[in-house]
């Protein structure tokens, strides 16, 4: 993967999503010249600065071939820029992919499932994180539950991947893409 370390630099708007209209949160959508450069069309976690700040952070697959980030109110402060400011980044993908945040619900069910928990320890972290987006990416609770218990099946019988998961975003528009900007 020789494009791994290398350091892609770009300017892109900073954005106010439309909803919440509260939100404390912006985001930014690289261009396709910068997405290009990574080494998936999925999601992927990178190294980088935006106005000289540093920050690591997983950036989604926009459904369009590129991908998006969403900025923090720390990280925006502490670079210094507001929503419609152009801002100058400098990313590279990590080197080893973090270990993601398991939640909760879904912890507790591979608790109480020794051969799911034993397939789930033996993946890598990447396959983890997309089993994780699988879950979460349900809109309604029941669905959320459904998918864990559906997921603990799977990975007790030795299934390492989810299953028909479109990871670049640009066949399940529904589960993965940009928010819609505010005006």
């Amino acid at each position: 993967m020789a494009n791994a370390t290398k350091k892609i630099r770009f300017k892109t708007k900073l954005l106010r999503p439309k909803s919440p209209k509260d939100a404390a949160w912006t985001f930014l959508v690289l261009p396709k010249t910068a997405s290009a450069k990574l080494p998936t069309r999925s999601m992927v976690t990178v190294d980088g600065t935006l106005e000289g700040e540093a920050f690591q952070a997983t950036l989604e697959p926009d459904g369009e071939g590129s991908h998006w980030l969403k900025v923090d109110k720390a990280l925006r402060e502490a670079a210094g820029v507001v929503a419609g400011d152009t801002v100058a980044l400098e990313i590279a993908p990590v080197e080893v992919e973090p270990e993601p945040k398991v939640p909760a619900d879904l912890r507790k069910a591979l608790a109480a499932n020794p051969e799911a928990k034993a397939t789930w320890d033996d993946i890598t972290p990447v396959a983890r994180r997309d089993w994780i987006h699988w879950i979460i990416s349900g809109k309604k609770a029941e669905t959320r539950a459904r998918r864990i218990d559906t997921a603990c099946d799977k990975l007790a019988s030795g299934m390492r991947r989810a299953c028909c998961f479109d990871r670049s975003g640009m066949y399940s528009r529904g589960n993965m893409g940009a928010p819609a900007a505010a005006e």
